[in-house]
Parts: C-alpha cells; sequence; structure tokens
C-alpha cells in the first residue's frame, strides 16, 4: 500500500485536532452552562428563602408556633409563593427541623433531610442533597426574631428542572461545536491542498530519500553549484563552488545546503537564536563580472570569467518553483566548471604550434639555401657554395647564441626564438634582449610563458596593423630586485580612453573573428597580480607593456 503523502497526514491530523478541540470545547460550554443553571438557582432560591424570612406572616407564625400551629396559616402561603416564584418546594420548618410547611402535604411534621447547623448558626447556607423530592438544589434562611432562630426556611429547586434548563442550550451548542468543526475541517483542507501542491504529492520518507538523493550529487559533482535568490543572496552552493571560488571552509556567515562536513549540522544561528542570515555576492569575495551575471539571473552558455586564479565557464538558468501555472522565479542557478587547466594546455598548445611554424618556415628557408649550394656546387663554383654556406650557419648560430646566452630559461628562450620566427614569417623584426637572471628569479616558467607570450602576441598583431618598418621589442631586466618586462612595438598604439579597458576580459581592439579574443591581455593581468606585480601601459612610437614582478624565494 502506497504511504500517505504529507498532505494527507497533515490533513488527517488537522481534522483529528479539529474534532478534539471541538469535543472539549463542548463539554466545556456544557459544563460551565451546568454551573451557571446551578448558580442562578442558588441565587434564585437564596433570595426567595430571605423573603419568606422576613416576613412578619412568617416570623409571627413561627414565634407563636408554641401556641398556635403554624400549618394552618404557612401551608396556603408557601404553596402560593412557590407557585409564583418558580420554585419546586419551599419548605417552613421549626428550629429542630419539624416541617411546618411542604410540598406533599402528607410530609407535614416530619423532619426536614438535610443540614441546618449553618441556619441554627443564624448563617443562610446553599446545598445539593437529596430529599423527599430526589436530589435538588437548596437554601435554607433561619426566620430570626431579635438573635434568637425562631425557625427556617428551605426553598429548592430539583436537579431534573436545572439539568432540563441546561438541555435546553443544547442547540446552540451544538450549533457553535458545528461551526467550529466545519471552520476547522475547510482549514485544515485548504492547509492540505496547500501542502500537497508544494510537496507534489510526496510523503516525508519519499521527501527525506529526496534530500540525501540531491545532497550526494551536490557533493559528488565535479562542477560547482550555487543559487543566488532575487536579493543577490547566496543560498545554495557546494564545496566545488566554494573550492572554484577561492571561498573558505569555515565561512561562519554562510548557509550551505546542504552542509559542507555533516549533513546533520543545522544551520548557523546569530546571536539572537534565529537563522543567520544569507551571504551576500559582495560578502563572499565573488569577482566583478561572475558577481554581475549571478545577481543579474540572466540565462547564460558557457561565458568564460577569470576569477582570481582560475578561469571558470559558467552557464545559468532561472530557478522557477512549479506553484501555479506560471511558477514563480526563486532567483537562478549557476553552473561553474573550472577551465584553467584547459586554458594552459591551450597556451602551450599554442606555443608548440609557434614553434611548429618556426620550424616549418626554418626547413622551407633551408631547403632554399641547400639547392643554392647545390646548384653552385654543380657550376664549379666551390668557393662560393664554401662561403655561401659559412655565412648562413654563422648567421644562425649567432642569433641562437644570442637568445641562449641573454635568456637564461630554456623555455622562455624557445618561446622567444619561435615567436621570432613567426614575427619573421609576417615581416616584422623581434628584438630581444635579456640582461636579467629569468632563470634564478624565482618565477614559474608558466607564468612567465603566460605574460611574455600573451605581450609578444599581441605586439605581433598590433605591429602587423602599422606601417613599415615593422618591429616588435622584447626587454627583460632587473630592477631594485624585481625583473621588469618590457614589449614595445610600431603599431598604431593605444587610445587613452581603452587604456583601462584592454585589460578587461572579454574587450578587444581586434575583430572578433573567433573564440577567445579579449582573453589574453586578461590572463595577463591576473598573473601579474597572482604574482604581486604590476602592470601599466603606455605609448612611445606605438604601445609599451612594462610588467615589473618581484622575485620569489627559489628552492635551493
Amino acid at each position: 500500500m502506497r504511504p500517505l503523502s504529507l498532505a494527507a497526514r497533515m490533513l488527517w491530523t488537522l481534522v483529528l485536532a479539529v474534532v478534539l478541540l471541538t469535543a472539549f470545547v463542548g463539554t466545556a460550554m456544557y459544563v460551565d452552562a451546568r454551573d451557571q443553571s446551578q448558580q442562578q438557582a442558588a441565587k434564585r432560591t437564596l433570595a426567595v428563602a430571605a423573603a419568606i424570612a422576613d416576613s412578619p406572616l412568617v416570623r409571627d407564625a413561627a414565634t407563636r408556633a408554641r401556641a398556635v400551629d403554624p400549618t394552618t396559616a404557612l401551608q396556603p402561603y408557601a404553596v402560593q409563593v412557590t407557585r409564583d416564584a418558580g420554585l419546586d418546594f419551599i419548605t417552613i420548618m421549626a428550629p429542630d427541623g419539624t416541617r411546618w410547611t411542604h410540598q406533599n402535604p402528607a410530609e407535614i411534621g416530619g423532619k426536614y433531610i438535610g443540614s441546618i447547623d449553618e441556619a441554627l448558626a443564624g448563617h443562610p447556607f446553599t446545598e445539593e442533597t437529596a430529599g423527599t423530592l430526589g436530589p435538588s438544589v437548596r437554601t435554607i434562611v433561619p426566620i430570626m426574631e431579635g438573635t434568637t432562630v425562631v425557625g427556617m426556611v428551605a426553598a429548592g429547586v430539583k436537579v431534573s428542572a436545572i439539568e432540563v434548563a441546561t438541555a435546553g442550550r443544547l442547540p446552540a451548542l451544538l450549533a457553535i461545536a458545528a461551526v467550529v468543526l466545519a471552520l476547522g475541517s475547510l482549514g485544515a483542507l485548504a492547509v492540505g491542498r496547500y501542502l500537497s501542491r508544494v510537496t507534489r504529492g510526496y510523503g516525508p520518507e519519499q521527501l527525506g530519500q529526496l534530500f540525501a538523493y540531491y545532497e550526494s550529487v551536490l557533493h559528488s559533482v565535479r562542477e560547482g553549484v550555487i543559487l543566488v535568490d532575487g536579493k543577490g543572496q547566496v543560498v545554495i552552493r557546494n564545496d566545488q563552488a566554494s573550492r572554484l571560488l577561492g571561498i573558505p571552509d569555515d565561512d561562519a556567515g554562510s548557509r550551505n545546503y546542504p552542509p559542507r562536513n555533516d549533513p546533520r549540522r543545522p544551520a548557523p544561528r546569530s546571536g539572537t537564536g534565529l537563522p543567520a542570515p544569507l551571504p551576500t555576492l559582495g560578502s563572499l569575495g565573488i569577482p566583478g563580472s561572475l558577481r554581475e551575471l549571478l545577481a543579474s539571473g540572466r540565462t547564460a552558455r558557457d561565458e568564460i570569467h577569470l576569477t582570481g586564479e582560475r578561469v571558470l565557464v559558467v552557464n545559468q538558468e532561472p530557478a522557477v518553483s512549479q506553484e501555479g501555472r506560471r511558477g514563480r522565479v526563486l532567483g537562478a542557478v549557476a553552473t561553474l566548471r573550472d577551465q584553467t587547466e584547459i586554458e594552459a594546455l591551450g597556451s602551450e598548445l599554442q606555443t608548440m604550434r609557434t614553434l611548429s611554424d618556426a620550424l616549418r618556415s626554418q626547413t622551407h628557408e633551408h631547403a632554399n639555401r641547400l639547392h643554392t649550394i647545390v646548384s653552385l656546387l654543380e657550376l664549379g663554383q666551390t668557393e662560393r657554395a664554401l662561403a655561401f654556406a659559412t655565412d648562413d650557419l654563422r648567421l644562425s648560430q649567432s642569433l641562437a647564441d644570442e637568445l641562449v646566452v641573454s635568456v637564461d630559461e630554456p623555455i622562455v628562450a624557445a618561446l622567444i626564438m619561435g615567436k621570432a620566427a613567426q614575427a619573421n614569417e609576417r615581416g616584422i623584426r623581434l628584438d630581444a634582449e635579456a640582461t636579467a637572471s629569468v632563470a634564478g628569479s624565482g618565477l614559474a616558467p608558466a607564468d612567465l610563458v603566460t605574460i611574455v607570450g600573451n605581450l609578444v602576441d599581441n605586439a605581433i598583431d598590433a605591429a602587423a596593423a602599422g606601417s613599415t618598418p615593422r618591429w616588435v621589442s622584447l626587454e627583460i631586466v632587473e630592477h631594485e630586485g624585481s625583473i621588469v618586462i618590457e614589449v614595445a612595438d610600431s603599431g598604431p598604439g593605444i587610445r587613452e580612453k581603452e587604456t583601462d579597458e584592454i585589460l578587461r576580459f572579454g574587450y578587444s581592439t581586434k575583430p572578433q573573428t573567433g573564440h577567445g579574443r579579449g582573453l589574453g591581455l586578461a590572463l595577463v593581468k591576473r598573473s601579474v597580480e597572482r604574482l604581486g606585480g604590476s602592470l601599466t601601459v603606455s605609448r612611445r612610437a606605438g604601445a609599451v607593456f612594462t610588467v615589473v614582478l618581484p622575485r620569489k624565494e627559489s628552492a635551493a
């Protein structure tokens, strides 16, 4: 049998609670009505008994009871008052309890059944007891002559009469109980329908299983997942998102869903005992372009954003609840994929492609020279062939020796040689000079390749767009304990208003012919900032990029 849904359980619980509440309220109202009827009967009997006890007729008859039989004068009077007052009986008796009057004449002369001690002491007294007419609520009032009790008056109402009066209120009580039950049932039905819509008909066990599944998925996926509400507050983020965004695990101002370490850990609370406020995008230190995307809630497809040390590919969709026909937008869900390693591999591939192009051009050039030498030998020009080969070898060797001697980092030297060949193919002269020890700077070759490679590529493109002579200059020097890398070109330069824009991710002065435009200089800027250096842009003949990197402590 399928277990009841959470909405059905809540509905039946509320209905049962309403039934119990209705029964309790009805019982309380019935008891209260009965008590009020008894109190009203006690007040009425007290008023009638006190009035009879104060009557001159009754007092005079009780005073002359030894000389004249009081029954003759009092019995008709008691019967008339009983009828007029709407009571069940009025008994007038002697101080010893002997009845002078009674509703049943046969009981006259008998002893009164009930307590008379309070009345003999001169105090009115009300009680509920069973007499000759059955259970009744009665009040006994003494008949005083001065300070002497000369008789007593008992006026009473039978309990059955009180119950009849109480029963007269039952229709009203039942009507009130029915209204309470109906309203409570309608409220329970409305709450049940709301819960059924919100929980989609799932029971508590199924909701618990779904929570466990979603928790496992959020922790196991390699992509970062982050949900931001309409106010820019981070509602959900998994471990991978925290790692990619550089958010510390001990961030006390956050409420991760599910909890990062222990699924049973309660949400953090503030000093007032209330749940801690959700962290905002700004408080978590999320970079500008990514923060703007997450705050906007717009749809995004494979957008590239840079953080301090990573290149992230971001996809984002609005988060819509299924309440109602149109649904309600709760915020936006974004997935973060780390593209740093892929970009690094792309840079390395580009470097290898540059070297490959350089080798291809060199192979083509050397083939032409070899054909020239062979032709000279065939023509018998041996000395000229030897001189031509010697000069070509000396020129190539001098360029390689110059780079190897000046740049002591082989990877950077190979990069510059490849870029020189690439520039030469495009009719651009690349001059490189290094007077600083790059290998001993403590800087990672990969960082130097990113900085130098992107700056030189940018300068070659800029020089190619300029007029002749086209050239690019690379200079690596040491100044006050820092490595200074300066790349200049003969291109058209950079307009002053674009000086800051060209360092922003996604901005490019080149034609938007493909993916990756606007990324190189942004990567250079992030790498320089991560290494604690600075990047400035100025103008000479063309653009001049100057990078200052502090030396690092290198391992022995």
